[in-house]
């Protein structure tokens, strides 16, 4: 047996063991053998390159990287006194700058990598990309955006990747009208990312701005461009824009949705009930949506979106901020709904010194299959499932489920 399966499996077991006593929360334990050995994918995490000895530190993990927000109270799990952390301190220690060796360990066969660029030391075998494309939606000024330290520092990130954008395609000045940047730019932008490997876009736009996303003219959006403001009008045009190319594509659209870092995030502005007006639209129904981190504290909302027939969602960062007891509760409502619309995630990063991508990592895969077991355990005592289709569902939530919606081998 791998080393990685061993260290999955003694952490399932021991949650299969845990409060013996107390039914409700064991995993049983068949089941528990058989999750620990399934490869999983992890459908979201941002994983950082390694580099040489004197060269530059990666900084291409996230388009916003959240070390640079406002101070925010942490969740215990999140606390680098936390005991879990040591124990995964421990278990990374020899794979730290390794990725490929990270997985091996976490009995992970390829991780969703949402990056703005990939590069050495990331093979394509494993990692698969997820660019980010928010800049796409605010081509002009957008200082009238930046409505706390927060926002600004953001914005200022924004301007700074529209411009690398720019540059990949070899433009040097704006477009003149609106109809050009969406022919010069944000097309082409789409089909160079789908052409250089990307399985899949990623937009952060809860961190910008609410999710009303509304459903302005051609007019109104021109008017908006020609005032030379990234106004709401533009933005929602912009966006529609991008979704339906990323439909023509065939690339899902990863959402961030529910709380998010930064002493000012906007949480009800990220609930994702907020979306269902775009995702009810006749014209967005060839593009699949994906709730990323499953929207909690609006866990439950999600739960009813999932009815929708282009949308998804992942449990990632759940596992990483709350125990497995919180996330179960969740992944019951959705797996006795629609199991087959459900993957399974890390959001693993670089959060802090004391917990860098590979220790979030391995503390929110375990969680993630230990939460899992306990969700489908619970299945099989209230005589929802069999045993065989509860591990049939394991298979389907920790790798088919992706396989299959995004046409994988």
């Amino acid at each position: 047996m791998h080393r990685s399966i061993l260290v999955l499996a003694a952490v399932v077991s021991l949650a299969a063991c845990r409060n013996s006593g107390a039914e409700n929360t064991a995993v049983d334990p068949q089941l528990a053998r058989a999750i620990a050995q399934i490869k999983a994918i992890d459908h979201h995490a941002h994983p950082v390159r390694p580099v040489q000895a004197g060269e530059t530190r990666d900084s291409d993990y996230d388009a916003l990287p959240v070390e640079t927000l406002a101070p925010t109270s942490d969740p215990v799990r999140m606390r680098t006194d936390a005991p879990h952390l040591t124990l995964a301190q421990r278990a990374v220690a020899n794979v730290k700058g390794k990725p490929e060796a990270l997985l091996d360990l976490l009995g992970i066969e390829a991780m969703f990598a949402n990056r703005v660029s990939m590069g050495p030391g990331l093979p394509a075998s494993r990692f698969l990309w997820v660019p980010f494309d928010d800049t796409l939606m605010y081509p002009l000024d957008n200082t009238m955006l930046a409505a706390n330290s927060d926002r600004q520092a953001f914005f200022e990130d924004e301007d700074q990747l529209l411009k690398r954008y720019y540059a990949d395609l070899g433009i040097a000045p704006r477009p003149a009208a609106l109809e050009e940047y969406m022919s010069k730019v944000v097309r082409p932008t789409l089909e160079r990312q789908k052409q250089n490997g990307a399985v899949a876009i990623k937009f952060e736009m809860a961190y910008l701005r609410a999710f009303d996303i509304g459903d302005p003219s051609r007019e109104e959006a021109e008017a908006a461009w020609r005032s030379g403001k990234s106004g709401k009008a533009l933005q929602d045009f912009l966006f529609r824009f991008i979704a339906a190319e990323a439909g023509r594509l065939k690339l899902p659209i990863h959402l961030h949705t529910g709380e998010g870092g930064g002493g000012f995030f906007n949480i009800a502005g990220s609930n994702p009930y907020l979306l269902e007006p775009l995702l009810d639209d006749p014209a967005m129904r060839g593009t699949t949506f994906v709730m990323v981190h499953g929207g909690w504290p609006f866990a439950r909302e999600v739960a009813g979106l999932l009815q929708k027939p282009n949308v998804y969602a992942d449990f990632s960062a759940q596992t990483l901020v709350n125990p497995p007891s919180e996330v179960v509760r969740d992944l019951h409502a959705w797996l006795v709904y629609e199991p087959e619309k459900v993957f399974f995630g890390t959001d693993a990063y670089p959060y802090a010194k004391e917990m860098g991508w590979e220790e979030s990592g391995y503390l929110a895969a375990n969680s993630g299959r230990e939460a899992l077991g306990r969700a489908l355990t619970q299945m099989m005592r209230d005589g929802d499932v069999t045993r065989e289709r509860a591990e049939e569902i394991a298979r389907l939530v920790l790798r088919d489920n992706v396989r299959r919606v995004y046409g994988l081998k």
